[in-house]
């Protein structure tokens, strides 16, 4: 396993980390208990050291599950979680207001059995409350030792270069690390975020990497999934099938498919393997139901993908130029 700074950060993250999204959630879809300790400790034995959950994964589940599964493992991890969407149903059970981001961290503290959060999340923007306040009430839970480094996800380009420049005018704590959904079938923040976080040392740590399941080679056109995440997620959401259901896409896995027949590798495994040589990537959450996936998932490691390789995956997975980065590209360096 290879380690990498995170962001212009002296922490030290696994290449691979470990998402828990599914730990605790009822159902076929989840993980109990007992199967998450077991991924977890194979984890950590493998050399992996950076673990990713959420207060609102299986409302709380998540938390509860790694906090036992780490006692006696707690100082060689990186936690990572999360705050913003709502844990009740008051009109301060949500948002990044200072009481709520306060509230949660305590909350996430009890939940995770520790005395220190490692690296939170802003989960999404809130509207409504002044980009001030949260960045303050961030720096303040930095400051009093609950907290060592900051992140973001799901925010605009404009959002979180605002505010890094508010961090920096005020001598706050910055983000370090940016959480956004990245694939070969979900390229989108390369238009912005990837010279963003390169230029201003915010390392982009992707979730969804195999787009929902997608890239794992168990789907053919035509062939509408009845099971799994893509056969119950709503049409509006980011892992639906119809997004992933096109044409660029099935193209995508054809690529895949001959790569990972030419080198005895999954498809799950080319997937991973392409994102680890994206350069503002300096760690990639992937998510384990069983013991067998997460053996195929840590084989990304040992995958080293040639240049022709990459460069089949990129032309096959190159998104659409839009304005202005098409008129950019074509005027821009002139």
């Amino acid at each position: 396993m290879k380690y990498n700074p995170l962001g212009h950060s002296g922490l030290m993250v696994s290449e691979l980390c470990l998402g828990t999204m599914i730990f605790g959630e009822q159902g076929p879809r989840g993980a109990d208990e007992t199967t998450a300790r077991r991924i977890i400790r194979r984890f950590l034995d493998a050399g992996g050291n950076h673990i990713d959950t959420a207060n609102i994964y299986a409302e709380g589940r998540s938390e509860e599950i790694v906090g036992r599964a780490l006692k006696g493992h707690r100082s060689h991890v990186v936690l990572a979680t999360k705050v913003r969407f709502s844990t009740g149903e008051g009109p301060n059970d949500s948002g990044l207001s200072r009481l709520h981001i306060q509230q949660s961290v305590e909350n996430s503290l009890r939940r995770l059995q520790t005395d220190v959060i490692d690296l939170l999340y802003v989960h999404c923007w809130d509207p409504i409350t002044p980009l001030e306040e949260t960045l303050r009430a961030l720096d303040d839970l930095v400051r009093a030792g609950k907290v060592r480094y900051i992140g973001v996800s799901n925010f605009k380009a404009w959002q979180l270069m605002k505010a890094l420049a508010l961090s920096d005018a005020h001598g706050w704590a910055r983000f370090v690390a940016a959480q956004y959904q990245y694939s070969l079938v979900e390229r989108a923040i390369e238009h912005e975020f990837g010279d963003l976080c390169l230029n201003e040392g915010v390392g982009i740590t992707p979730w969804g990497p195999l787009g929902g399941g997608f890239l794992s080679g168990k789907y053919r056109p035509g062939d509408k999934p009845t099971e799994g995440r893509l056969a119950v997620m709503p049409e509006e959401t980011e892992e639906a099938w119809a997004r992933r259901a096109t044409k660029q896409n099935w193209h995508i896995l054809e690529v895949v498919d001959k790569i990972a027949k030419a080198r005895q590798a999954s498809y799950s495994q080319i997937a991973l393997a392409w994102l680890l040589t994206r350069q503002a990537v300096d760690s990639v959450i992937f998510g384990a139901r069983t013991m067998e996936q997460l053996e195929d998932n840590l084989g990304a490691a040992e995958l080293k993908l040639t240049d022709d390789e990459l460069q089949q995956l990129n032309t096959a997975s190159t998104p659409l130029e839009t304005y202005p980065y098409r008129f950019i590209k074509l005027y821009g360096s002139r």
